[in-house]
C-alpha cells in the first residue's frame, strides 16, 4: 500500500529574547513565523483521505493561537529552555501531537520558519 505525506501551513507573530546569547537576538524581537506540518499515512482501502485538511488545520491553528501575540518567554514550557526556533518547532510538535487521535496518521514533521531564509524542522 502507498505512504502518503500531506502538509499544511499556518502562520503566527510573536516576540521572544534568546537569554545567554551574546548578540542583536539577546534583546526583545518579533518574528512572522510560518509553520508547516507533515504527516504520514496509508490512503485507506476505500479511497477516501488520510487526513481531512480542514481538521488538520484546526488542530494546527489550536496550537497556534496559544504562541500568536504573545511573548513567548513567559510561556510555561519556554521558562526551562531557549525560545529559539528549534524550541518553537519541538514545541508545536508535541502539542499538536496531543491532539492527533488517529492510529492511521503519523505526525512526520513540524518545520518553523522564522524569516524568508531560514527555517529549523523537527520530528520525533
Amino acid at each position: 500500500m502507498s505512504v502518503f505525506t500531506l502538509c499544511v501551513k499556518d502562520s503566527f507573530s510573536a516576540a521572544h529574547r534568546l537569554t545567554g546569547y551574546h548578540g542583536k537576538c539577546e534583546e526583545l524581537h518579533g518574528h512572522n513565523f510560518q509553520v508547516e506540518v507533515f504527516v504520514k499515512g496509508q490512503q485507506p482501502e476505500d479511497g477516501g483521505m488520510v487526513i481531512d485538511f480542514a481538521v488538520l488545520k484546526r488542530r494546527l491553528r489550536k496550537v497556534l493561537d496559544a504562541l500568536d501575540h504573545k511573548f513567548i518567554n513567559e510561556i510555561p514550557f519556554f521558562r526551562e529552555r531557549a525560545s529559539s526556533s528549534e524550541y518553537v518547532a519541538v514545541y508545536v510538535f508535541r502539542e499538536l501531537k496531543k491532539l492527533m487521535t488517529e492510529t492511521t496518521v503519523l505526525l512526520a514533521e513540524v518545520r518553523i520558519w522564522e524569516s524568508d531564509t531560514a527555517w529549523v524542522a523537527y520530528g520525533e
